[in-house]
């Protein structure tokens, strides 16, 4: 399996601002969601009550990647991921706002900005 990883600029922006050691666990966890069909809940998690999954890395920092399944509800049987948005994980009450911001970026990527 071969899934296509697509990135917005809002985690592109994100990426560069890792360090090095980050952004190969980050690179490690999207070859994974590239070429594994089953992703351990370590890396990969559904946040409730959402369409929305996170992309979980653990260095110095909690970090976290808003991610979307584009063509299925289930990312396990899903072709393309969008990598939405990046943060670090302070405390539980950042996900709404992250999520709000993950929803906007989605609409914005499909209708264009205004």
């Amino acid at each position: 399996m071969e899934r296509i990883i697509i990135q917005t600029k809002a985690f592109q922006d994100f990426y560069k601002s890792l360090n090095a050691r980050t952004k190969k666990k980050v690179d490690y966890i999207v070859k994974i969601l590239r070429d594994k069909e089953i992703v351990s809940a370590k890396f990969v998690k559904k946040l409730v009550n959402t369409e929305f999954y996170e992309m979980r890395i653990s260095t110095d920092n909690e970090y976290r990647t808003i991610i979307f399944a584009m063509d299925n509800e289930n990312i396990t049987n899903a072709n393309k991921i969008l990598l939405l948005n990046g943060f670090i994980k302070k405390s539980t009450s950042d996900y709404s706002n992250k999520i709000a911001v993950a929803k906007k970026i989605i609409i914005e990527e499909q209708y264009g900005k205004d």
